[in-house]
């Protein structure tokens, strides 16, 4: 099948280089030439693992090409509307970007296309689309459908080759019969649906995982000052068949990214629109951003001052796999200790460099070790699987006072144990 992916950068190119790796022939479109330019040389535009060889085997197998000629989708059976929808800083989605890019690519849609949407826009977006292309091209019949991202920094490949199960919001059955072959070599496990009931799918589940975060980490705050261990608490959740074991109950950070507050926004604006209120999601951010603060409090609390204390902050990146520092909550909270008088050294095995802007606030170093010498404290900001590595007797050398905050209990296992370290994660009594 011939099929065209809108938008090169994380989600347009794990969808491009996927199809390709199963036997379609695809062109990954931008319209930005230097992104096109480094793809053909096999560079993906972000760090995900296995990504740049999955690129490079389809540029090989001349299954897989990149375009920034608006031409070369007009031959397509498919066209994938994949662009990242921007999110601005207070959590708002710039959706009329997308809606324009897609809408600049109309004159190239031939008869009887199918256009299916993954980008994250808000339910009646798709239907927005079809008016749009209705007004502009009457004559030329195409079809719209929407299918929402389920990707995962740092696992997108595996989550998108080997689905759980895919949802699909049709208008036809021409269409449902189109994506049942697209995707018969990933997966037969489609859920089916309007296209309005597959949009509101995604707005419903990233609202469903932020809350459940969210409560998990209200619960932990209350553990702390009881004496109970939320780690204990979750776990027990997690045994009742009515939650189950894969529920997101991990006490630790507060969530991160534009994804989840993204759909937290979309939902909140369409109870504003629809005069339905939205007392439980729309309360879910606040109490995000309040449990943002709990570095920063524990640290004020266990130090007396942060002025001229050197903290060391091991990863950076918004996930571990991924050199993403765009809504990283370690970013954030380096930015917190430095206005605060801190002297921030910071390590992420992802990183070389920084941004300008950040030099100024995260002195960046070379190693866990060089990072840790000498700091007062260290913050798990990722969890990244080279800091298991990390040895209790290095750590109590290195630092001028071994004081290990984890929020996660990512390395419980390896320096939570050692009666010289004093180690604090979400969720325990304060000591």
């Amino acid at each position: 099948m011939r099929v065209a992916v809108l938008g090169m950068w994380h989600l347009g190119t794990v969808i491009a280089a996927c199809l390709a790796s199963v036997g379609h022939s695809v062109v990954g479109f931008d319209a930005d030439a230097a992104v096109v330019g480094r793809l053909r040389e096999g560079r993906s535009p972000i760090a995900e693992p296995g990504l740049d060889d999955l690129v490079a085997a389809g540029l090989k197998a001349k299954t897989l090409t990149f375009s920034s000629t608006p031409s070369d989708i007009a031959s397509a059976d498919v066209i994938w509307v994949a662009y990242d929808t921007p999110v601005r800083e207070d959590d708002t989605a710039d959706v009329g970007t997308v809606i324009e890019r897609v809408r600049a690519l109309f004159p190239h849609f031939r008869d009887g296309v199918l256009v299916l949407v993954s980008s994250q826009l808000p339910v009646g977006s798709t239907r927005r689309l079809e008016e749009l292309y209705a007004g502009a091209r009457p004559n030329v019949q195409v079809s719209f459908a929407y299918s929402p991202e389920n990707l995962r920094l740092g696992k997108s490949l595996d989550v998108f080759l080997r689905p759980d199960r895919v949802v699909a919001g049709v208008r036809d059955e021409a269409s449902r019969a189109r994506i049942t072959a697209l995707l018969a070599p990933v997966t037969d496990k489609i859920e089916w649906m309007a296209v309005e009931s597959a949009e509101m799918t995604k707005h419903a589940l990233n609202a469903f995982l932020a809350t459940s975060i969210t409560f998990i980490n209200e619960i932990a705050g209350l553990c702390e000052r009881v004496g109970a261990d939320a780690g204990e608490v979750a776990k027990a959740l997690k045994s009742d068949v009515r939650i189950g074991p894969r529920a997101y109950l991990q006490p630790g950070a507060a969530f991160a990214g534009g994804t989840l507050a993204r759909d937290l926004s979309f939902l909140a604006a369409v109870g504003v629109d629809v005069q339905r209120p939205t007392h439980l999601i729309s309360s879910v951010a606040s109490s995000n951003v309040a449990h943002r603060q709990w570095p920063l409090l524990r640290l004020r609390e266990l130090l007396g001052r942060l002025d001229s204390q050197r903290i060391a902050v091991l990863g950076l990146t918004y996930k571990p796999g991924t050199d993403t520092l765009r809504r990283s909550t370690a970013i954030e909270l380096c930015r917190e200790l430095r206005a605060a008088g801190a002297s921030v050294a910071g390590y992420d095995p992802a990183l070389t460099t920084l941004p300008e802007e950040l030099t100024r606030i995260i002195d960046l170093q070379s190693s866990p070790e060089q990072a840790l010498r000498g700091a007062v404290a260290v913050l798990v900001g990722t969890d990244c699987s080279e800091f298991r590595s990390l040895r209790p007797d290095d750590v109590v050398a290195w630092m001028k006072q071994p004081l290990v905050l984890d929020p996660g209990g990512f390395l419980e296992s390896v320096l939570g144990t050692s009666d010289r370290i004093r180690y604090v994660k979400v969720g325990r009594q304060r000591d």
